[in-house]
């Protein structure tokens, strides 16, 4: 005869009976030590016109943030010690903003510009270091290499190109957070735009065409009225047409109103490859520059920032020009004081002026030659002094670090050691 099946309850409190639970005031926590990285590139552009500056001289980075801490790269054409007689480059990266016992990996690549890959690299992140992490110890304090590389090797290697050289550095600085006893769900990153932009590419739903020249582009009303006051204002204004089918686009390239609905519905500013294809029509920067005049007309805030901060990196004596007037027609303040402070380096404003896009400048913003002057005579009657504010753009020369000392590092124990060089 079979015994009557046990019932639910009385099953599960047999096996809750098994289990052990924590003894009262039991917990857990954990100390977590992870570096925050962080990149910046850095080229020295007219190599061959900063030797001679002088032992102990050197160009400067602009400053860049990671960790919470300011950092800036110092190249020394003529060597950092006197006594090896400017026979190597020396290379040192430095602690640019007020911190104490800042604990930090260092990542120097000087890159190889036959494309070959033969990049010479100074690495702790795959490495162990026997005293763990470098720490600095003060504002002004660096890491580096005395004897970075032999001048006569560098100048007839691949690193040097046009007489141009290329330095990316890493920076990865020790933080340490404490998680107590919670338990919770992983959270996945937002999809979000992935989803809006998978819809417009497959067409579903869209209830306006937009010709743009030769080309015609499907969206959605609702979704462009959720982004842009000036889709809002058409579509559903009170003068807007609920009913329209079909907008004839003018005066913006196919691909630059494409790139903006891109980002219309991924909220991310879009790939050259993404826009273009294969067969890029223009460079990246000046897409962006036509982009940033897009975002203007459509009232696209965020996209215009993003614009506005993709091309402060891309300055250089080719774009600035363009870039300058660009930023005084469409109402972007931050774009124009870095181009100003950058044109306003003597020796980048010479080769300004010799561009062409600099005359497209003198005739449609004639009022930006005064503002340059200005600019100008500010910097010259206020020589910024090392690591005393963030610079824009330029690199600027110097003198060496008074106290000497900042050269060194030091252990996690306090005590000084010489660095292999």
């Amino acid at each position: 005869m079979l015994s009557p099946k046990p019932s639910l309850a009385s099953e599960l409190e047999e096996r809750m009976g098994d289990f052990k639970p924590f003894s009262e005031g039991s917990s857990c926590s954990r100390s977590i030590s992870e570096t925050v990285n962080g990149s910046h590139k850095f080229t020295i552009k007219g190599y061959s016109l900063a030797k001679g500056m002088g032992a102990g001289k050197y160009i400067m980075s602009d400053t860049f943030s990671v960790g919470g801490y300011d950092w800036a790269i110092y190249f020394y054409p003529d060597g950092k010690n006197p006594e090896d007689n400017s026979m190597y480059v020396s290379v040192f990266i430095a602690l640019a903003s007020d911190g104490t016992d800042v604990r930090a990996l260092f990542k120097l690549t000087l890159i190889d510009q036959s494309d070959k890959g033969n990049d010479k690299v100074h690495s702790h992140f795959d490495r162990p270091l026997e005293s763990g992490p470098y720490t600095l110890k003060y504002r002004g304090s660096m890491w580096g290499y005395k004897r970075f590389f032999r001048r006569t090797l560098l100048e007839t290697s691949e690193y040097l190109k046009d007489d141009c050289l290329v330095m990316h550095c890493t920076v990865g600085v020790v933080k340490t957070r404490f998680e107590g006893s919670k338990q919770g769900v992983i959270m996945t990153q937002s999809d979000m735009g992935q989803d809006f932009k998978d819809l417009l590419e497959s067409e579903v739903g869209c209830d306006i065409v937009f010709k743009v020249k030769s080309e015609s582009f499907k969206a959605h009303k609702l979704i462009l009225a959720a982004r842009s006051p000036v889709f809002r204002a058409q579509f559903f204004g009170l003068v807007g047409d609920p009913c329209l089918e079909e907008v004839v686009v003018e005066d913006i390239e196919p691909f630059i109103f494409k790139a903006m609905l891109l980002f219309i519905y991924s909220d991310r500013l879009p790939g050259m490859y993404e826009v273009m294809g294969s067969i890029p029509v223009c460079s990246y920067t000046v897409m962006v520059q036509h982009l940033l005049a897009a975002a203007d007309l459509y009232n696209l805030d965020r996209l215009k920032l993003l614009c506005e901060s993709k091309l402060c990196e891309e300055i250089n004596t080719d774009t600035v020009a363009t870039t300058l007037a660009l930023a005084e027609q469409h109402h972007c303040p931050q774009l124009k004081a870095v181009c100003l402070k950058f044109i306003a380096n003597p020796t980048i404003l010479g080769a300004v002026m010799q561009s062409e896009a600099f005359v497209h400048l003198k005739e449609s913003c004639p009022s930006m030659l005064l503002e340059l002057l200005e600019t100008f005579a500010s910097v010259d009657d206020n020589p910024s002094q090392p690591l005393s504010r963030k610079r824009s753009g330029s690199s600027i020369y110097g003198q060496d670090l008074a106290d000497g000392a900042a050269a060194e590092s030091v252990n996690p124990n306090g005590r000084r050691i010489r660095r292999r060089t």
